[in-house]
């Protein structure tokens, strides 16, 4: 092992990224841009506003006697900060607005809704003295935050309509303290996705590199190679140092942008240092399956499908991407999770520099990476370099 060979090596990897147009795309622009229409899709670029649903509806109470209560409901509705209501004159002009995707929910009031009102509080002990009606709610079935949302903030408008401020006071024998208030964030969906970024940015290198090696392997470069002073350690350490760099240049642009769109880790100095450490660690992993691709490759387009199978599980079980149940269990299998859940960690709770799990997961990134290196170069070198 020769270190002024490994360098020279290094130095031409990384000028053949400079040169190779696609390879430079996916290693150096790739992360730019997923980071911007991530940021962009998911709040990340003018995020942290207040969420509002679209409401139509339909008082069919609006001219009888007791209208005071229906129109009561819909001002309470229009002065909640959460809707945004337009009224409709029938019933199909609403439920078209719903089905097309121009409403979040439709809100139908009965007839004889300000009777029923009236009834209660004429004999409000008596409920068999009542004139029951029942409010129509249709909801947006395609929007999972209004289904959920929706239904209960409803109700609350119909109970401060009903009852005043003091909809949900209730006599009891045991009262709740008054409610301490405390500040909420504004985080955005985006700032939940963040930290997968950086892993999401580096997986590709597993392609880039079963690619190089089948490229670099059929147009005899290594058996040249085996003609000159530089040894496969040589060759392979440098490599590897060359994809680690890049990892080091993809954290830096990931974290640039991030910072752009307005991204704000809440962590320090030395969480931002911990963040390139441990992508520095993890690109070992992709030039350990990049190997492994190769080695199993006759030509590079076979090697990009092959590199595949290891670059979809991670993307999907091991970035942002919601698990749950049997996904959570498979996950821990995956190396990129550790990546993203530190840098979670670090990044989005705030946690000190002393906290052990992300200790923990640099070292299992770690030992994973130079296993998958290790177990990549001695089948590349008795299999796949020939």
């Amino acid at each position: 092992m020769n270190l002024r060979r490994i360098l020279a090596l290094t130095k031409k990897e990384l000028k053949k990224t400079t040169r190779e147009p696609a390879v430079l795309f996916l290693l150096i622009i790739f992360p730019i841009m997923i980071t911007f229409v991530f940021g962009l899709a998911f709040g990340g670029i003018g995020g942290g506003t207040a969420t509002s649903f679209d409401v139509g509806v339909l008082n069919l109470d609006a001219t009888s006697p007791q209208a005071d209560w229906s129109l009561a409901f819909v001002d309470n509705l229009t002065a909640s900060e959460v809707f945004v209501t337009r009224a409709y004159s029938d019933n199909d002009s609403g439920h078209s607005a719903l089905i097309q995707g121009d409403l979040d929910a439709f809100i139908i009031i009965p007839e004889g809704f300000g009777d029923s009102v009236a009834s209660y509080y004429g004999s409000p002990l008596d409920p068999s003295a009542w004139t029951n009606s029942t409010i129509e709610l249709y909801v947006d079935s395609g929007s999972q935050m209004a289904v959920s949302a929706i239904p209960p903030l409803v109700k609350e408008v119909l109970m401060r309509t009903l009852f005043g401020n003091d909809a949900m006071t209730i006599i009891l024998p045991v009262e709740i303290g008054n409610l301490g208030l405390v500040e909420s964030s504004a985080l955005t969906q985006w700032d939940f996705m963040a930290p997968g970024i950086f892993a999401f940015a580096a997986i590709f290198m597993t392609m880039i590199v079963a690619q190089t090696m089948t490229v670099e392997r059929d147009e005899g470069l290594l058996k040249r190679l085996r003609t000159t002073p530089a040894s496969s350690a040589d060759y392979m350490i440098s490599q590897t140092v060359s994809y680690m760099i890049i990892a080091l240049v993809q954290v830096a642009l990931v974290l640039t942008s991030s910072f752009v769109i307005g991204y704000r880790p809440a962590t320090g100095i030395a969480g931002v240092a911990f963040a390139f450490v441990i992508t520095f660690a993890f690109s070992l992993v992709a030039v350990g399956f990049g190997l492994i691709s190769a080695t199993v490759s006759k030509s590079a387009e076979s090697a990009t499908g092959v590199s595949f199978v290891f670059i979809m599980p991670q993307m999907f079980l091991g970035t942002f991407m919601p698990l749950g149940g049997a996904t959570e269990m498979i996950s821990k299998f995956i190396p990129s999770k550790y990546v993203t859940e530190a840098i979670t960690t670090l990044f989005l709770r705030g946690a000190p520099m002393t906290t052990p799990v992300i200790w923990i997961d640099l070292a299992i990134v770690s030992v994973i990476g130079f296993l998958l290196l290790a177990i990549g170069v001695i089948l590349f070198e008795r299999y796949g370099s020939r």
